[in-house]
């Protein structure tokens, strides 16, 4: 069974969990089916390939379109809204958000994601 998560905040953490599991192969159990961060996606997808501190991203083509970032084929949906309680975690069979903004880390702000449908 494929896990499908969806990472809150793309900043550092984001991306470097992103990273750390493009770096572990296609056959992880885990599937990134969402991202929601405060960047456009042209630019979350260009500080994904090139990170000051770890270098540019290697053995992964990553591109977009409007509302999605690319990764070697698969297709991520990308949304921009700062509270959890909208994204549509359900509609997208979330089952684990990766909360990586530092703001909804308690009990109250992390539930928010529940609302929205999340598992985990």
């Amino acid at each position: 069974m494929t896990l499908r998560v969806a990472i809150n905040g793309f900043g550092r953490i984001g991306r470097n969990f992103m990273r750390c599991w493009l770096s572990r192969g296609a056959n992880t159990g885990i599937e990134v089916v969402g991202i929601n961060g405060s960047g456009d996606t042209t630019t979350n997808a260009h500080l994904l390939k090139y990170d000051s501190m770890l270098g540019p991203l290697r053995n992964a083509e990553v591109t977009t379109t409007e509302d999605t970032i690319i990764i070697n084929g698969k297709t991520i949906k990308t949304f921009y809204d700062r509270n959890p309680a909208n994204l549509p975690w359900k509609d997208w069979g979330v089952d684990l958000v990766i909360e990586s903004t530092g703001v909804f880390n308690d009990d109250v702000g992390a539930s928010k994601h529940f609302e929205s449908g999340a598992k985990k």
